[in-house]
């Protein structure tokens, strides 16, 4: 299955820290893991990162950014 793509972040009033970002696109719980990659079968898995800190935070649901999982406007700009 292939992953699904959003065309805007989404912004979160982020805590610090270990958090799991949804790369498939199908979690019901977005920008976060649910596990859905693994009851698709899409063999794609999330980012794990630790958040140093509490703050706003956008996460790319495009995919394309430079700096996964935060935004960089990759979305805003022709594919």
């Amino acid at each position: 299955m292939e992953p699904k793509h959003g065309t805007q972040p989404i912004v979160v009033d982020e805590t610090a820290g270990t958090k799991a970002y949804c790369q498939c696109g199908l979690s019901e719980n977005l920008p976060y893991c649910d596990g859905a990659h693994s009851r698709h079968g899409t063999g794609i898995t999330p980012i794990v990162i630790e958040v140093e800190a509490d703050g706003k935070k956008a996460v790319c649901q495009c995919h394309r950014t430079g700096n996964q999982p935060w935004c960089d406007g990759t979305h805003s700009k022709p594919a």
